[in-house]
């Protein structure tokens, strides 16, 4: 039991089923836990800066599944605010969404909203405010990711966590393009082969990623979540809204696209909202 934080219920860690009844933890119940509190020490501080600002704190987690991060960050930092602070998890399966709300009523955090949205229909609902703190997107699958992002620009958020997953659509493109591309551009050679065209793809779509959240004044940041022995999935794109310059950011978004043959995609990596 040394692997949990102090402050942290062990009723929600038995509901969240990383600990079993008797209080026990087994390998991927470890590695589970280990990776939310990993992800929380980068989270944690980005909270402590909203609070600078304004003592309310709006969150928005989508893609939410189970809820997990919800439910750690309510429960290790949300849980003593004893204010308006909210938490609100986007999910589209049904059952998911039910028993998310069974469990936050059943541990008494009110703070705690669940809605059955797909993330782009998150963007246009009134049953989210207008503005928020912080939007935070863990394996949100594919395009959910980017939805992820036009919702944070439109919400206006003041942070962005992601931890991207499944991106195929860019490396769907290259495929696509890459006959015409081959004789011209000795870049294909980079993506070529379907497993590099998949791979590739992966790494260029989160490059767009940043570019695009640079080009709205974002300052981004990537890195590791933890071990690449645990997940190939694991690239942490953490972005903080300091209204930096953008046109650069726009130019080069715009020049890596056409040196790519992906100028068809210039409209999921949009510059202006």
């Amino acid at each position: 039991m040394h692997e949990v934080r102090p402050n942290q219920s062990i009723e929600l860690l038995k509901e969240l089923h990383i600990l079993t009844r008797d209080g026990k933890m087994n390998q991927d119940s470890r590695r589970k836990l280990k990776q939310i509190y990993h992800l929380y020490q980068f989270i944690e501080p980005l909270l402590q800066e909203i609070q600078q600002g304004h003592p309310d704190i709006t969150l928005v987690d989508h893609g939410a599944g189970k809820s997990y991060l919800g439910f750690i960050l309510y429960d290790l930092f949300f849980k003593a605010l004893n204010n308006a602070s909210h938490i609100y998890g986007i999910e589209t399966r049904d059952e998911l969404v039910s028993k998310s709300r069974e469990l936050a009523a059943r541990l008494n955090f009110p703070g705690m909203s669940f809605l059955n949205l797909s993330v782009a229909a998150s963007i246009e609902s009134d049953q989210l405010p207008a503005q928020v703190d912080m939007v935070t997107a863990l394996h949100a699958c594919n395009t959910a990711t980017d939805d992820a992002i036009h919702f944070a620009l439109k919400k206006q958020a003041r942070f962005i966590v992601l931890v991207p997953c499944c991106q195929a659509e860019v490396a769907a493109t290259l495929k696509k393009n890459k006959g015409r591309q081959l004789a011209n551009n000795a870049l294909v050679e980079l993506w070529r082969h379907p497993i590099h065209t998949r791979e590739f793809g992966s790494h260029v779509t989160n490059v767009l990623r940043c570019l695009q959240l640079e080009a709205h004044g974002y300052q981004v940041t990537v890195t590791e979540l933890v071990g690449w022995e645990h997940s190939m999935k694991n690239e942490l794109i953490v972005a903080s809204y300091k209204n930096l310059p953008r046109q650069r950011a726009a130019a080069r978004l715009q020049e890596v696209l056409l040196a790519l043959g992906l100028e068809e995609m210039s409209g999921r990596f949009f510059t202006t909202l």
